[in-house]
């Protein structure tokens, strides 16, 4: 008879209560671990995404600030727009991708259904614009310009167009074509990128995803200021989205204005001189190419003389700001950066950089004193200067005799500056100098002056120029060794045999390569604010002033200003007496030298004007016109790529700019009351308390006073004139048609 426990369980039955009771102890370690896993160790993350999931946020952008002119007139401001967006987000939800209601959007704004998916993608390497370059989850702009009517059968058919907004917004606005453009100056604005938002997510200007961000010129450079500080309130939600109270709100704050030292009423005059004398100077014919000038771009800078302030700068061909607002379509983005559009965004006042020409004298007259030759030596200016068989003609081979360096600046004399670089370039030893011979006074001298870099001007992506030094030709030569050894041929074409000198010896410093950087020829590169900032100095005594745009920063308010003090840059490497004897020079050339054509009749007695004029040669282009001036007050700088010389394409327009600034009228009179800015713009407009700019109102276009001034002087052309427009200029302009120079300095390895 089988033994059985007193507990009646047999030890089959025990051994199975045992089993059960580890696995309800596994499991119960099991749940337990868990929540502390979620409860202790990760408790505070759960707890704090659960506070999300409660909370939502809604975020009012923040006003950005305006851009105002010296006397407060707004040149970039805001304004209420109705704008029509779509949820890309919502959209992705739809079988098709939303491309129906995209479809059925078009038609509602007379737009193509193709331009409006292009602006709802998003942009990556392989996606041309237009597209989306802000964040996917923030509503995007469909269009910025819907009617009442279009807005309200999107809102009244909601049912139609899931994920579609149509609401009033605050944009930013730009001067309409035909007033004060300023177009690369301001810059323009796009969407905030994922990118962006990460990298300042930890300072003291985050980015929301609901931002726009500048991306060229001031808006750009001062987008921290402008911007201001978007206001985020926070809901308290049940799990149903219904609110139940609010949690937090932080108000937003309007962005600061920037008040700059533009005056509108001048850059409106110095955009239309400029794009009046490139059209003139496509009129013209070129003799040396047989076709007309083809005049494609060009740029102009007005500055304070003793502060460096820049009163305007225009740059050309140029475009409609208004354009990016909203998003911008293919066709107009096309327009913009396409092959055929002359690249209307570059600002060439900072950014184009072309070979001086004989503006640069002044620079090599220093750099003559500098080296020790005397301001009144006589000086041979010969009609031709020949160097190992080579001939460097003066303009049309025109002799002056013995003449000091005023003189030949005077009258623009190449062959003297050839000679003085000639000698320089043998005591300095030559082609193969001893290590530490080299004084090197002419480069020396224009890095003195600051150039070869940045003039450090408040607007982005400016461009150095360059000085064509020894250190610069050896580091060119390096980069540039093979490419040249590989195209090389020694009796090939032209540019076949300046490759293979350049292989064989681009890194030396070759006599005509010290000749012609004489006369601002060769390699060297200048802007022109580079050439505004050196005839500024000339102008107030010596003193280079950092170019400046921002005059304030003033809160919304108007309670906080904070002022942008002109900066010291350098003083030019010059004593008195040379600094004096260039400024005599300088007017002279306004008087009875090579820009006198273009000044008769300005009364000099009342305001004197200083000039240099200069006609940059370019291989396989036709020459760069310069025109570097001053006054008392001013400085104005203006080239033109592709139009012929210094005084024939920009000599009328500039002094057009003085006219309306100082009030100077067709027969040489002075009326004050037509004057512009007859004396630098002082003090700042003042902003309320309520956000409001006290300033001036929007006086007529001053463009038609100076068409009418304009009319009113004119006269038949006579021939016998440099100022006709004939084929043949006559001599007392040299600098009208200047012969190819013959670059065969860089085939000399003598």
């Amino acid at each position: 008879m089988t033994n059985i426990p007193e507990t009646g369980r047999t030890p089959r039955v025990q051994i199975r209560l045992v089993v059960i009771q580890i696995l309800v102890l596994s499991l119960l370690g099991t749940l337990g671990g868990r929540l502390w896993y979620l409860q202790i160790r990760e408790g505070a993350q759960y707890q704090k995404e659960a506070s999300g999931n409660h909370v939502q946020q809604v975020v009012q952008p923040a006003v950005r600030g305006s851009i105002l002119d010296a006397r407060g007139v707004p040149i970039a401001d805001n304004e209420t727009r109705l704008v029509v967006s779509a949820s890309r987000t919502d959209l992705l939800k739809m079988k098709d991708d939303g491309k129906a209601v995209l479809t059925k959007l078009a038609g509602i704004l007379g737009m193509s259904p193709k331009d409006v998916m292009q602006r709802v993608r998003l942009c990556d390497a392989k996606t041309p614009q237009p597209c989306w370059n802000g964040s996917p989850y923030q509503p995007i702009p469909i269009t910025d310009e819907a009617t009442p009517r279009q807005a309200m059968q999107i809102r009244e058919r909601a049912e139609d167009f899931p994920g579609i907004t149509a609401e009033p917004e605050a944009l930013r606005r730009y001067p309409a074509p035909g007033k004060a453009n300023t177009s690369q100056v301001l810059g323009y604005l796009s969407p905030v990128t994922d990118e962006e938002i990460t990298k300042a997510q930890h300072t003291d200007s985050p980015y929301l995803r609901s931002d726009q961000v500048g991306r060229s010129g001031l808006e750009r450079q001062y987008d921290k200021e402008l911007r201001g500080k978007a206001g985020v309130t926070r809901y308290e939600v049940d799990n149903l989205g219904r609110v139940i109270g609010k949690a937090k709100s932080d108000p937003a704050q309007a962005g600061s204005n920037l008040v700059t030292s533009i005056d509108s009423r001048v850059q409106r005059v110095a955009e239309y001189e400029l794009d009046t004398a490139m059209k003139a100077a496509r009129k013209q014919y070129d003799s040396i190419t047989n076709e007309n000038y083809k005049a494609d771009s060009g740029a102009v800078v007005v500055m304070e003389a003793k502060t460096g302030r820049i009163v305007a700068m225009a740059s050309a061909p140029t475009y409609d700001p208004n354009v990016w607002v909203g998003g911008i379509s293919a066709k107009d983005y096309k327009k913009l950066t396409g092959k055929g559009s002359d690249y209307p965004l570059l600002n060439r006042a900072i950014q184009g950089q072309s070979a001086p020409g004989s503006t640069f004298k002044v620079v090599s007259t220093a750099a003559a004193v500098q080296a020790g030759y005397a301001w009144d030596g006589g000086y041979p200016c010969t009609s031709s200067y020949s160097v190992g068989g080579q001939v460097f003609k003066n303009f049309e081979g025109e002799s002056f005799g013995p003449i000091s360096l005023g003189r030949a600046l005077e009258v623009s004399c190449d062959t003297v500056f050839y000679g003085l670089a000639d000698r320089e370039w043998k005591k300095d030893g030559g082609i193969n100098p001893k290590k530490g011979q080299p004084k090197d006074y002419f480069y020396k001298t224009a890095h003195q002056f600051g150039l070869g870099k940045q003039t450090g001007i408040d607007l982005p992506n400016e461009v150095t120029g360059r000085v064509p030094d020894r250190q610069w030709k050896e580091d060119y030569w390096k980069a540039n060794k093979d490419a040249w050894c590989k195209s090389g041929k020694k009796n090939g074409s032209y540019v076949e045999k300046i490759a293979y000198e350049n292989c064989l010896e681009g890194n030396k410093m070759r006599e005509g390569d010290s000749i012609n950087y004489s006369i601002g020829q060769g390699d060297t590169l200048l802007t022109p604010i580079q050439e505004a900032m050196i005839y500024g100095a000339l102008a107030n005594g010596g003193t280079e002033y950092v170019p400046t745009i921002g005059k304030a920063v003033v809160s919304a308010d108007g309670k906080t200003v904070k002022e942008i003090k002109p900066k010291v840059k350098a003083k030019l490497p010059i004593s008195k007496a040379t600094h004096k004897g260039i400024d005599k020079a300088l007017a002279g050339v306004v008087t009875s030298g090579t820009a006198a054509w273009k000044f008769q009749g300005w009364p000099q007695d009342k305001i004197t004007l200083h000039a240099k004029t200069g006609t940059a040669e370019v291989y396989g282009k036709q020459t760069t016109s310069w025109l570097a001036t001053y006054s008392k007050d001013y400085t104005v700088v203006m080239t033109i790529a592709q139009a012929g010389t210094g005084s024939g394409a920009s000599g009328e327009a500039v002094r057009n700019i003085y006219s309306a600034l100082y009030g100077v009228q067709a027969d040489g009179s002075i009326d004050k009351k037509k004057a512009l800015l007859p004396t630098p713009q002082k003090g700042l407009p003042k902003v309320r308390t309520d956000g409001t700019i006290d300033s001036p109102k929007v006086a007529k276009d001053p463009v038609k006073d100076l068409k009418k001034a304009q009319k009113q002087g004119e006269t038949p052309p006579d021939e016998n004139q440099p100022g006709a427009t004939t084929a043949t200029p006559t001599s007392t302009d040299r600098n009208t048609r200047r012969r190819p120079r013959r670059r065969g300095s860089r085939r000399m390895l003598t």
